[in-house]
């Protein structure tokens, strides 16, 4: 004669609980530990301290005026002209700070379109085998043979976001932002990891008017289900 074995109402409840915890996703079940922020990265430039001193003059140092939202990062009180190959300049680009390994230029779409430059969608940083532009400072001149792009739409974050959802390094994501009524979604969103930043999207000046940012009432990351994230 077999037995039944019983169960009682608590061990019910904690396999109910396991199941849930095993198949709800993770967003569901904890708080988000830092807010989600969406910012516009319009058009600017970081300069090497090299091209610092040709554009600006020998000696010359960075003038932060306002903090950017990454801590140690700002935006200075110098600008520079961006002239591409039709001879159009664009005036009064601001240089973002502190100075960098290399100079870069990073730029919108319809920047590169009144410029004469294809741009490339690249991560920041990855510059090789990217078209270049003149810039032109207040004491000089500096000829770019590379280092213009459109950035890669990005998200950065931390270690508590990256364990909260569930990604890492180089993973995609998909952004959803709601405005007046109309949703916008933005796919591929790169991951960038540092245990340094805060949880921030950048989007460029083209993308944040397209799903009119400024009147966003909600904005949410969602990692694709089932995707295979590729670096």
């Amino acid at each position: 004669m077999s037995s039944v074995a019983k169960i009682s109402p608590a061990d019910v409840e904690q396999i109910v609980r396991d199941v849930l915890l095993k198949h709800l996703r993770p967003t569901a079940l904890q708080q988000q530990p830092n807010p989600l922020v969406v910012n516009i990265s319009a058009r600017h430039a970081h300069l090497s301290e090299e091209h610092l001193e040709v554009l600006f003059g020998k000696g010359a140092k960075l003038e932060p005026i306002k903090d950017l939202y990454q801590p140690g990062y700002f935006a200075a009180k110098q600008t520079v002209a961006v002239v591409g190959p039709r001879r159009r300049i664009l005036p009064d680009v601001r240089v973002l700070g502190p100075c960098r390994g290399e100079t870069q230029v990073e730029l919108a779409f319809t920047d590169g379109i009144s410029l004469g430059i294809d741009l490339p969608v690249r991560c920041s940083g990855k510059i090789d085998n990217t078209p270049g532009c003149v810039l032109v400072g207040p004491a000089g001149v500096v000829e770019l043979d590379h280092g213009v792009i459109r950035a890669e739409r990005h998200v950065h974050m931390g270690p508590a976001d990256i364990e909260y959802f569930k990604v890492k390094d180089g993973d995609r994501m998909h952004l959803r932002i709601h405005a007046n009524g109309c949703t916008t979604t933005f796919e591929d969103l790169l991951v960038r990891y540092n245990k340094d930043v805060r949880l921030e999207v950048h989007l460029d000046t083209d993308e944040g008017n397209a799903c009119n940012l400024d009147q966003a009432t909600k904005v949410e990351l969602i990692k694709p289900e089932g995707c295979a994230c590729k670096h």
